[in-house]
């Protein structure tokens, strides 16, 4: 009968307890990014009646929602396994990802049925100055976040952060276009520029509520690694004779928590001690390829066929 061989190992070489103090902080950051540019905005577009800035002042309040969601996500994420759950909590950052491109989407329908509406009515806009010193701000606000966010998912890869990222980095283009939507509204005479920058603006989060949905997707429905991840792991493998019978090579990624598995033949008279023992080895020199990947190894005497389960053996046995 065939064994296992089971290690734990921490993402990007940081321990669970830091990656999940790191992924809460920056959650954190972003609750208190958003609570201040929702009173700047909502300030700016009573004051000026600027289709943009309205629409800038709704993404910013899905923003606040997202980042409460992302908050909770990550430190349901950050929780360790338990009798209910053995393979982690990991997959709660995906949820809270799935939640913000919910949110994005239905901020996207509101801003842009508000600005083919003022396209029809030809409202007028008011105060550029003050709409354009508080977007401004909000950039400066902005950029501030998004670096420390970026610092958080080089050294965690959460996928709820990353994806709490992508909206903000979306809000520099957002401020970016009210400013100009102000400019040509109210300095070049451009009737209309206000709500037609409405309108690109709500075509933009819809398409980044598209893309960041793919990836929290994958994680759901533990999809494999991407095929250089794939290929980068088993060149990697196939450097130690011990390996040279891997098969049914399996992955998936769960939160910050990366999953490997594979079967592989080893002499029928080499004893399970005897195979843990040089598989220990192996795997203490893949620890510093592969940081942050649980690896699960299980033995087969050389030329055993696994019978068939939920998967083919066409697909199961072979090495790649």
């Amino acid at each position: 009968m065939s064994g296992g061989h089971l290690h734990h190992h921490d993402h990007h070489g940081l321990p669970h307890g830091e990656r999940s103090s790191l992924a809460t902080r920056a959650a954190l950051a972003s609750v208190g990014t958003a609570i201040v540019l929702l009173a700047l905005k909502a300030w700016a577009a009573a004051e000026t009646h600027s289709m943009a800035m309205l629409g800038s002042l709704a993404d910013t309040g899905l923003d606040l929602v997202a980042s409460l969601v992302v908050l909770l996500g990550v430190r349901i994420a950050a929780m360790p396994a338990d009798s209910d759950h053995r393979f982690g909590h990991g997959k709660a950052e995906a949820l809270a990802a799935l939640v913000q491109v919910i949110l994005i989407t239905v901020s996207a329908l509101a801003i842009g049925y508000r600005s083919v509406d003022r396209l029809l009515r030809g409202a007028e806009t008011q105060q550029a100055e003050l709409g354009i010193i508080v977007s401004l701000m909000a950039m400066t606000i902005t950029v501030a976040l998004l670096a420390y966010q970026r610092h958080v998912v080089r050294k965690t890869g959460s996928v709820a952060i990353s994806t709490d990222r992508l909206h903000y980095a979306s809000d520099l283009l957002l401020n970016a276009s009210v400013i100009a939507a102000l400019v040509l509204d109210q300095y070049v005479g451009l009737v209309g520029a206000d709500a037609a920058f409405g309108l690109l603006i709500a075509l933009w989060l819809a398409r980044g509520a598209w893309l960041a949905s793919s990836h929290a997707i994958d994680q759901l429905m533990d999809h494999e690694w991407p095929e250089a991840e794939r290929k980068r792991f088993l060149a990697a493998a196939a450097e130690y004779p011990e390996l040279a019978g891997l098969h049914d090579f399996r992955t998936r990624t769960s939160g910050t928590h990366n999953f490997a598995q594979f079967h592989v033949w080893v002499p029928g008279d080499w004893t399970v001690s005897e195979a843990h023992e040089r598989l220990d080895r192996v795997e203490e020199a893949l620890q510093q390829r592969f940081p942050g990947t649980e690896i699960l190894i299980h033995l087969d005497p050389e030329g055993h066929r696994d019978r068939e389960g939920m998967l083919s053996s066409e697909i199961t046995e072979r090495a790649t």
